[in-house]
């Protein structure tokens, strides 16, 4: 019997942060040149940044440094909150997108949560 092991895509929390991250980007490239300097880049960076630490802690050898960047994730989430509440209130989303996004970004503590659980008892080192 072959051995399966965990890929990347695997990740149920990567998979959504970065399909969202892909998505908020198709929505800035679209603003104009003001919203997309000052409110455009910190958002993409914000949502980008979730996917990115996900990816960078699943390819750290240790445990521990895996759990530290699935931690970042925790803060690029929470500031990717606040540039979608922004983003809305500058009537820069729809009201569609919005509810999308925030609907998705919902999702993640859970997820980053037993990604966590599961590194911690799953991995020995």
């Amino acid at each position: 019997m072959e051995n399966k092991y965990l890929q990347l895509n695997d990740i149920s929390a990567y998979k959504i942060a970065f399909n969202l991250s892909n998505y908020v980007w198709d929505l800035v490239v679209k603003w104009e040149w003001f919203a997309k300097k000052h409110v455009g880049g910190q958002f993409t960076e914000a949502i980008d940044s979730i996917s990115a630490n996900i990816a960078e802690g699943f390819g750290r050898y240790n445990k521990k440094y895996k759990i530290k960047f699935y931690r970042y994730s925790f803060g690029s989430l929470k500031e990717s909150f606040d540039w979608t509440e922004k983003s809305n209130r500058r009537s820069l989303l729809l009201i569609e997108q919005y509810q999308y996004i925030m609907n998705e970004l919902q999702k993640l503590p859970l997820e980053l949560n037993q990604l966590i659980k599961y590194t911690n008892e799953k991995l020995t080192i």
